[in-house]
């Protein structure tokens, strides 16, 4: 009778920290589809407000951190028990780093608003960062219901944000080499698509972290796109 008690209060914990792993998740899936429709918008408000948002999600990653730590000290889980524990750490720390790479999206809001319209750039990284929002979205989705085959589509889905991070680092190349006033602005885009590519990697690595839990075992190597590093500049 112990042993069921002690394994329903732990089942218990764990549910909490699940529900407010959720909530956080919920938010940085808002912060992302803000941030992005600020920089499209070039709404220095809006991006004001996910910047502002940001310590809610920061508060919520301390909270799930005090759980987790408390969850430790009080039940001192086992095996696979501990596993789901140090799987749902690692996740959280991945979301709340999402929330942060929004919040900086955000900020550089208020600079690109100044500066001169590079064509299509603020609408493609809003595209790009929708598909990293919807891999969020599905990888929470998969995580509420420990749903391996979700997961793992997850996983797949981030080759596309590689190729559509390539083809922006070769759009904005090309809008320097024309105009050397568009370099500042499309500096500062670069710097936003490959942020946005990194989330696209982090929403993958908590993905894989669904399937740890389900499973027990770790995905096996995931594909990924061309890197950034080998795109031909185009010669003029």
């Amino acid at each position: 009778m112990t042993r069921l008690h002690i394994d329903s209060t732990f089942d218990e914990d764990l549910e909490r920290i699940r529900d407010s792993m959720l909530g956080m998740g919920g938010r940085v899936e808002e912060a992302i589809t803000l941030a992005a429709r600020a920089l499209e918008e070039r709404d220095e408000d809006l991006a004001q407000q996910v910047v502002a948002g940001d310590r809610a999600i920061d508060r919520l990653e301390e909270e799930i951190d005090s759980q987790v730590v408390r969850l430790l000290a009080l039940r001192q889980p086992q095996a696979g028990d501990l596993r789901a524990v140090i799987a749902v750490m690692k996740m959280a720390a991945d979301i709340e780093r999402l929330g942060d790479y929004a919040k900086n999206m955000a900020k550089r809001v208020p600079v690109l608003a100044a500066g001169p319209q590079i064509e299509g750039a603020s609408a493609a990284i809003r595209r790009q960062a929708r598909q990293v929002g919807q891999m969020l979205k599905d990888m929470l989705d998969a995580f509420a219901r420990l749903d391996v085959a979700l997961a793992e589509d997850v996983i797949a889905r981030d080759v596309e944000v590689d190729h559509m991070t390539n083809a922006l680092f070769r759009e904005f190349i090309t809008h320097m080499m024309e105009d050397p006033r568009n370099i500042s602005a499309c500096l500062h885009y670069t710097f936003i698509a490959k942020n946005v590519e990194r989330m696209g990697d982090l929403v993958t690595g908590a993905a894989e972290q669904v399937v740890f839990l389900a499973t027990g075992e770790r995905p096996g190597d995931r594909p990924k796109g061309q890197s950034t590093a080998s795109i031909d500049v185009p010669h003029g």
